[in-house]
């Protein structure tokens, strides 16, 4: 009985909506750099060649570095004034201020215990959201006094997104989407059938699958589709009720239109 509870609690499906979503077209533009990592709350425009990263504010740009830590896995630009910056291969983060310039250093390979981890997003205060494939486990870690604040229970399955705002973390396995709050606490975990990236939009998720995009609004759970614009999804953000769909050649921003 108790399992039966549990399932009922905390596992559901999504319903899904036979309306979709309206955009306007706002404009596009050429990008002529290499990848398109992030854009921030500002507007601002974030790219990566290998290990270098530039941020693109009107005519300025900042540029950061670091030869030694190799390419690039991610960066989230939630906070713009705390950039995180994740190199996989070296189990490390670096925070950056918005100008760039290095805060902080995280080698996981040098805190006790060990973590091997595989995604990283932005948390509140002095932490960072991280998965660490080793023990399954999903923990808030305070880079400042370099301990775990919260853990969750171990996930059966592999990650393959994590996504974070300051109250909240999604995280994105291949079977499920698991919804945590800021204890830690699991909160929902929704069964899915093969989406594969995500972004947050004011405590909603926008979800990719295939070629298509979908709007889930976390407290109904009701998945919407976007108005299809029948482009190649490289990359796709969203901020302020603003979509960007960049194809590899030109980014498309929309507004959303949600009645």
């Amino acid at each position: 009985m108790k399992i039966i509870n549990y399932l009922f609690i905390f596992i559901s499906t999504w319903l899904f909506s036979q309306d979709s979503i309206q955009t306007n077209f706002v404009k596009k533009i050429r990008i002529e750099q290499n990848q398109l990592a992030a854009i921030d709350n500002f507007g601002n425009y974030y790219f990566t060649d290998l290990n270098t990263i530039a941020k693109q504010v009107k005519t300025n740009e900042f540029i950061y570095n670091n030869m030694q830590l190799g390419e690039i896995s991610s960066i989230d630009a939630f906070n713009a004034l705390k950039t995180t910056v994740f190199y996989r291969d070296f189990n490390t983060v670096i925070i950056l201020d918005n100008r760039l310039s290095e805060i902080m250093k995280i080698d996981f390979n040098q805190n006790v215990p060990f973590r091997n981890i595989s995604h990283v997003s932005t948390g509140y205060d002095t932490t960072i959201w991280c998965f660490n494939q080793e023990t399954q486990e999903l923990e808030l870690f305070d880079y400042r006094n370099k301990t775990t604040r919260v853990k969750s229970f171990p996930v059966n399955d592999n990650a393959i997104a994590m996504i974070s705002n300051y109250n909240t973390c999604w995280l994105l396995t291949e079977n499920y989407l698991y919804h945590y709050n800021y204890f830690g606490s699991l909160l929902k975990k929704i069964a899915h059938d093969g989406f594969t990236s995500m972004r947050e939009s004011d405590g909603n998720l926008i979800l990719k699958k295939d070629e298509f995009l979908h709007y889930l609004d976390t407290t109904t759970e009701l998945m919407t589709p976007i108005q299809d614009h029948n482009l190649l999804i490289k990359q796709f953000f969203v901020t302020n009720e603003t979509l960007y769909i960049y194809d590899d050649e030109f980014l498309h921003q929309y507004q959303l239109i949600k009645e």
